[in-house]
């Protein structure tokens, strides 16, 4: 059986030629026409990945989007006609794991589904957990441990952040960090970074004088520790 694919559009001349697409490339697909219906679809069975328009009927995307994130890190992909950066940087930081704007190559949005399912991918027997000092950054759980309380974090937040603490002291560009964390280029625009920054700070800064996120003017971001030592890891 192929992977599940929601894909959520009104136009079903999109969503018509979408599902002739994918399922020549082995995918398993269901439609819903609207966010009220994707929901239910989602209820009923959980698919491994969500390509979901915004400009919805009942819910649009960003509902929608919000409903799943409350207890899922399923795969999103957001389709859209909206191109600005506000609305790609808002559909990042609601937990989308990629957007792509209308119109689009269905070779493209192949591939970004291809690529975003293997970024999401876990293997079983690999743990990816860091400890420090009054900081635990758990993947396996998604979760975010700040002196001793588990706080709540978007998927895209952490897994910058992780990425950032498996190499302490190393400088990350904008750039690299669009590429590494979100795996694709994201239309020239690193904003989007800055913004995961904030907010990440908001929830870790002055927790422990043993590490902290640093700004390197100029350059980009790095996660600083007072030895240059990696957490420990967790198997």
């Amino acid at each position: 059986m192929g992977r599940n694919i929601l894909v959520v559009e009104d136009d079903h001349n999109i969503s018509d030629l979408i599902h002739m697409y994918l399922v020549k490339e082995g995918f398993d697909v269901r439609i819903a026409a609207d966010g009220g219906r994707a929901i239910e679809e989602f209820n009923r069975q959980a698919p491994d990945l969500i390509l979901l328009d915004i400009m919805l009927p009942v819910l649009d995307g960003w509902s929608v989007c919000a409903k799943i994130r409350e207890t899922s890190k399923v795969p999103i992909i957001m389709l859209t006609a909206k191109g600005e950066v506000m609305d790609r940087i808002q559909g990042l930081e609601m937990g989308a794991d990629d957007y792509i704007v209308k119109p689009f190559e269905m070779k493209e949005l192949i591939a970004r589904i291809n690529a975003v399912l293997r970024r999401t991918e876990i293997p079983m027997d690999t743990s990816k957990r860091l400890t420090f000092d009054k900081l635990t950054i758990d993947l396996d759980s998604y979760e975010l441990v700040v002196d001793g309380k588990k706080i709540d974090t978007p998927p895209k937040e952490l897994e910058l952040l992780y990425h950032l603490a498996s190499t302490p002291n190393r400088v990350y560009t904008r750039n690299q960090l669009l590429d590494e964390v979100w795996g694709f280029d994201y239309f020239g625009d690193s904003r989007t970074v800055d913004v995961h920054i904030k907010r990440l700070r908001e929830k870790v800064e002055n927790v422990s004088d043993q590490w902290a996120l640093k700004t390197v003017w100029g350059v980009g971001y790095k996660f600083e520790t007072a030895n240059g030592a990696k957490a420990a890891e967790k198997a």
